[in-house]
């Protein structure tokens, strides 16, 4: 299995980056987008749907939602030089944070919580568009900053946020492995350690400050970086551990597979659907 995960992430490392850097505004986002659509086609198991009508009827609802983002909140105009991001935009990203101060509430009383949402359908597709859509949009954020005056920097944004998640997963692995003793939630995910959780925060910020003595930062610079890893590292975890619950739920083990030794699309964009506003609103409020 670890063979596995190493051959698809040597495949796919370099394709993320090589689109994160390289692809046009609009093709990098029909590519998020067929993402999140691969990404709501698993959720809807999530919600018992098995047949592929359904499925699909999903999948559209959720291309046309995000679409219609696109068209009333147009990428070119993300960013407005004189004001920074537009209000509506913000207003997703918050929408998000709650959305997933929520999905924690849910996660810390499951299997309880379950009784609210489990045998209702439409509640458990609010809870795909609130988790797939706002994605979509943070990371459009995060790649349209300052595209005008610098097409790398939005890139470098999202290249930074995606080495805190996938460092913070990396440590957290093998620190799980090798130490991990105490159970983070055990209702949830009983392989998750409190001692892993420790290791990914521990690698991100040995990350964090790599980067910071690299780019020269000041000492208030590499405070805000810090307490932000802190944040989304934590965040990482909660994205994680909610679609774990979502899958313990609907009783599969993984969202698909699609991706050798790694499941579903889901499984690896878990930590990042909600890292991703998060980090986008940070920027916002820090930068």
């Amino acid at each position: 299995m670890l063979k596995q995960r190493i051959i698809t992430a040597l495949i796919l490392a370099p394709s993320v980056i090589a689109a994160i850097f390289y692809f046009p505004i609009n093709s990098f986002a029909t590519l998020l987008m067929a993402i999140i659509a691969v990404g709501a086609w698993e959720w809807a198991r999530f919600m018992g749907l098995n047949n592929t009508s359904q499925r699909l009827v999903y999948v559209a609802t959720t291309c046309t939602l995000t679409a219609l983002l696109w068209a009333f909140l147009p990428i070119a105009n993300t960013w407005l030089i004189a004001f920074g991001v537009t209000n509506e935009i913000t207003s997703v990203l918050w929408v998000s944070v709650g959305w997933w101060l929520l999905a924690a509430l849910l996660m810390f009383s499951f299997p309880k919580s379950s009784a609210f949402w489990a045998n209702n359908k439409l509640i458990i597709a609010i809870f795909g568009w609130l988790t797939l859509i706002p994605t979509w949009v943070a990371f459009m954020v995060l790649r349209t900053n300052n595209y005008t005056l610098d097409e790398f920097q939005g890139a470098q944004l999202l290249m930074y946020l995606f080495m805190l998640v996938w460092s913070a997963d990396v440590g957290a692995y093998f620190v799980g492995k090798s130490f991990g003793k105490h159970k983070l939630m055990a209702n949830v995910s009983p392989g998750k350690t409190i001692e892993g959780f420790l290791g990914g925060v521990v690698s991100a910020a040995i990350l964090t400050v790599l980067v910071g003595f690299l780019l020269q930062w000041t000492g208030e610079e590499f405070i805000k970086a810090l307490l932000v890893t802190l944040l989304i590292t934590s965040i990482s975890v909660l994205g994680d551990l909610t679609e774990s619950m979502f899958k313990r739920q609907a009783g599969i083990k993984d969202s698909g597979r699609i991706l050798p030794g790694h499941g579903g699309v889901l499984d690896r964009i878990d930590s990042l659907t909600a890292t991703a506003p998060v980090f986008a609103l940070c920027y916002l409020l820090l930068a």
